[in-house]
C-alpha cells in the first residue's frame, strides 16, 4: 500500500491552508444552518410574546438615542436562564419579547447592570439624576454623564419616516399611529424620550407574569 495521503484525507487537509480554511467554513456554515434555519418557522421566536406591543413613537425616539450614545456597549439587554442571573436582573429573556426590535439590543458586555427589566424600578426623577450625574446616585458608577439630553428636543422630523421604514420590516405600526408621531414629540427633551424608552424596558413580562400567577 502506498504511504501517499489521499487527495480528500485528513492529512491532506491538515497540510494545505486553503483546504483548512475552506472545510471549516463549511462545517460552520451547515452547524449554523441546522441551528439558524428551524427558528424561523418556530412560533416562539417569531411571534410576539403576550402583551409585547410595538414601541410609542416617544420610546421609539429613546431608542434611537440608546443606540447613538452607546449605552448598548456597557448595557445587556440579555437575561439568561441561570439562576445566579435570574436573582439578580428578574425572569430571563424570551425572543418573542424582541420580535419589534430592529436591530436588537441585546449586547454582550455588562460594564453596567442589564437594563432587560429596568423598566419601572425607579422614578422618571430618579433616572433624570442618573442621566445628568450618575455618581449622585450611584457612588460607584463609572458611567459618564448626559446632561446635554435634557437640553436636546426630540428628533420629531425623522420618526414617521422611521416608523414607516419599521413597518416594511413587519412592526404594525397603524397610519393613525405614524401620523401622530410627530406631536407624541412635542416639546419634549432626548432625556424625556430615553427616560421614556427605559421605563417600559421588561414592564410587558413582568404584567404577564402578574396575569399568569392571577390565572393560577
Amino acid at each position: 500500500m502506498s504511504d501517499q495521503p489521499r487527495f480528500f484525507s485528513h492529512a491532506t487537509i491538515e497540510r494545505n491552508v486553503g483546504w483548512l480554511i475552506a472545510a471549516t467554513i463549511f462545517v460552520v456554515a451547515i452547524a449554523g444552518l441546522v441551528q439558524i434555519v428551524p427558528l424561523f418557522f418556530q412560533h416562539s421566536t417569531t411571534e410576539p410574546s403576550p402583551n409585547v406591543t410595538p414601541y410609542s413613537a416617544l420610546r421609539l425616539a429613546g431608542r434611537d438615542i440608546y443606540q447613538r450614545e452607546g449605552c448598548v456597549g456597557c448595557h445587556s439587554q440579555q437575561i439568561r436562564t441561570l439562576r445566579s442571573e435570574v436573582e439578580r436582573y428578574g425572569p430571563y429573556s424570551l425572543a418573542g419579547e424582541s420580535v419589534y426590535d430592529h436591530p436588537f439590543l441585546w449586547g454582550s458586555k455588562r460594564t453596567g447592570p442589564d437594563l432587560s427589566r429596568v423598566g419601572a424600578r425607579y422614578s422618571d426623577a430618579w433616572h433624570q439624576t442618573h442621566l445628568n450625574n450618575p455618581r449622585s446616585v450611584v457612588p460607584e458608577s463609572n458611567m459618564p454623564a448626559y446632561p446635554w439630553l435634557e437640553k436636546s428636543m426630540a428628533d420629531k422630523d425623522s420618526i414617521q419616516a422611521h416608523m414607516t421604514a419599521l413597518r416594511r420590516v413587519g412592526v404594525p405600526y397603524s397610519d393613525e399611529q405614524i401620523a401622530n408621531a410627530p406631536k407624541e414629540l412635542e416639546d419634549k427633551t432626548e432625556a424625556d424620550a430615553l427616560i421614556a424608552y427605559l421605563q417600559g424596558l421588561g414592564t410587558n413580562r413582568r404584567y404577564m407574569m402578574i396575569d399568569e400567577t392571577t390565572s393560577k
